[in-house]
């Protein structure tokens, strides 16, 4: 198996489909992370294949009891005051190493698994059914403590749509769909999802303006090495929050869209943007992600 994947993604649809054969999961709030048990270690990547073992030092010791030659799929989460907490699973990720290891003495992650992507004894399971993959995924952790957990999944859509309706204040932000005779399917949008708010994730590759306010940002829709839109200006507050995230982000260079130059910057930290924000007019970021 290739290292690193490239994470299978989710189409936005407006409600939570009926039919025979649909499995649904809730969806957590945080920061989506893959994570591998190898004989010696523990590695996580960012979505984008990036290296963020030492910003969730904290789940990579906990799964390190782990078969070797295990690999996840989920979500890197942290929970305060019996909610999920996005903007401090944020915080985290966009942080310098030393920050980051602060706050998970503060505030410790936890890890909402979905999926088994590799298995000690069965090898690369991505070509297998949903169901046989979370079947194998339960097995493996049967007798794995917290803070690493699979997710809960009904094939009952009345209790999807119960879950939907009734976990948003717990920090669920909505409900992932998938068959359950379907394979894994790595960098595609295979599966779909209904969610609260209407909106669509972005990755930050740039920004206009001083980096620690930035006024507006340059942005990568939905999948990665899509064109490069520029957002609308930010709301101030908005653009503080941004700029402390970007503080560790390195910066690559200078680049060019929409026939203005940008700061280009290599990082993890997504953004929402409104959803159809963007095809007459600029992007409006909605909030950091």
């Amino acid at each position: 198996m290739e290292y690193p994947i490239r994470p299978a993604l989710a189409q936005a649809v407006p409600v939570v489909p009926h039919g025979p054969d649909w499995w649904y999961e809730p969806k957590f709030d945080g920061h989506r992370t893959i994570l591998r048990r190898t004989k010696d270690t523990v590695i996580l990547y960012a979505r984008s294949g990036r290296v963020v073992t030492s910003h969730w030092m904290d789940l990579a010791v906990a799964a390190m009891q782990l078969p070797a030659g295990t690999t996840l799929d989920g979500e890197a989460v942290v929970w305060r005051n019996g909610r999920i907490d996005f903007a401090a699973a944020q915080s985290r990720a966009a942080s310098s190493i030393t920050r980051a290891r602060a706050l998970a003495a503060q505030h410790p992650a936890s890890y909402a698994a979905w999926d088994v992507l590799e298995h000690p004894d069965y090898g690369q399971t991505t070509g297998l059914p949903y169901t046989d993959r979370r079947q194998l995924l339960l097995d493996l952790l049967h007798d794995i403590p917290p803070p690493i957990q699979a997710v809960p999944a009904t094939d009952d859509r009345a209790v999807a749509v119960a879950w939907y309706e009734g976990l948003q204040e717990q920090g669920i932000e909505g409900i992932v769909c998938k068959k359950g005779t379907a394979g894994y399917p790595a960098g595609r949008r295979g599966w779909t999802k209904v969610r609260h708010a209407d909106t669509e994730d972005a990755l930050v590759v740039g920004y206009l303006g001083p980096r620690r306010r930035p006024h507006r940002l340059a942005l990568a829709v939905g999948d990665e090495g899509g064109p490069i839109r520029l957002s609308a200006r930010l709301n101030p507050v908005l653009a503080g929050r941004i700029g402390d995230a970007l503080t560790a982000a390195d910066v690559v260079g200078e680049r060019r869209a929409e026939g203005e130059t940008y700061t280009r910057v290599d990082s993890d930290l997504t953004v929402e943007v409104l959803a159809g924000s963007g095809r007459h007019g600029t992007l409006t970021v909605n909030r950091m992600r």
